[in-house]
């Protein structure tokens, strides 16, 4: 399968601002059964993009705008091609516990057990694992499997819930949140069981009319690591496991190492962030600005100085990570 993937953040201005400095992660990768087949950036203004990958594997593209602008205009086009998944069993050896001693786990999978941006270990985490009965089983893939139902079946979908900075603790309270949310109770829960997780951001083709989040959103789910398996894709919002539809664009310890885009301006007038995001086939056309859903304005800073986006992530979190 060939999927074409069209990912339009727009950033408009009240007045001019200068010296934008930005991150762009949304190159999905080549690894496994998927290949990126092509990738191009399209700024407005033109700038010079340059690129790295991270330690974990993830492209990371950077840019600077220094004339004055009004308008920011970032359109990702990628195309990916996804052979057939190798279908997971419903358990594991039982001494596949065995290979996730942490003296056994490489440096990179051992750092998928330390707690992310939220804190992984919180009194309302106990309440909810006893609340459930949940408990390691009698192997790590058995466990996921039930952790993945289990999480899709207490909390209700709600895009308009939460924002990227939400803790854990009001997730557990409101029983509500986005498919980011979701992941980081998940990824909570296995590490606390000693099994290493990590969070993966991409995109998720839709084929059915009841999947989640909606159409046209990026999407967020788990990795957890199954000795004798490598990383496993689980997705809690679904309660599916991560297949053919499961784009991967890059992994980290939770949302906050692997966002779309985050950077710095100079300026300080009143804004606006518009996200377009189409995903599906090769070949399935659609309208570029009818698809602009617009957050909510950001309000000026007081003084001039470099603004950081904080304010456009926890707008974008419901558009971009849903």
């Amino acid at each position: 399968m060939f999927y074409s993937i069209r990912h339009i953040t727009r950033f408009r201005y009240a007045e001019p601002v200068r010296e934008t400095v930005m991150e762009v992660i949304m190159q999905p990768r080549t690894e496994g059964p998927q290949r990126l087949v092509h990738f191009q950036i399209n700024l407005t203004p033109r700038a010079q993009i340059f690129s790295y990958a991270d330690h974990l594997g993830n492209a990371v593209h950077h840019f600077n705008t220094l004339k004055n602008h009004d308008l920011l205009s970032i359109e990702v086009l990628a195309g990916v091609e996804m052979q057939p998944h190798v279908p997971v069993p419903g358990a594991a050896p039982r001494e596949a516990w065995e290979g996730l001693v942490r003296d056994r786990l490489a440096d990179d999978e051992y750092d998928m057990l330390a707690a992310g941006h939220h804190g992984d270990v919180t009194p309302a985490l106990d309440a909810f694992i006893a609340a459930k009965g949940l408990k390691p089983l009698s192997d790590p893939l058995s466990t996921l499997w039930t952790l993945n139902r289990t999480v899709f079946e207490s909390f209700e979908y709600d895009p308009h819930a939460t924002d990227v900075d939400t803790p854990l603790t009001e997730i557990f309270l409101h029983g509500r949140g986005v498919c980011q949310d979701l992941s980081h109770v998940m990824i909570a829960i296995a590490r606390r069981f000693g099994i290493p997780a990590r969070y993966v951001s991409g995109y998720l083709s839709h084929t059915r009319a009841d999947a989640r989040p909606e159409p046209e959103a990026t999407h967020a789910w788990i990795e957890a690591l199954i000795p004798g398996a490598g990383w496993v894709g689980f997705d809690p919002t679904n309660n599916v496991i991560a297949g053919e539809r499961h784009i991967r664009v890059a992994v980290g310890r939770d949302y906050h190492d692997v966002p779309p885009t985050r950077g710095t301006f100079r300026g300080r007038p009143d804004s606006e962030l518009a996200v377009a995001v189409t995903v599906g086939p090769s070949g399935v056309s659609s309208s570029r600005e009818e698809r602009l859903r617009i957050a909510r304005a950001m309000p000026a800073l007081p003084s001039d100085q470099p603004r950081t986006p904080d304010a456009a992530k926890r707008q974008a979190a419901q558009v971009q990570q849903q």
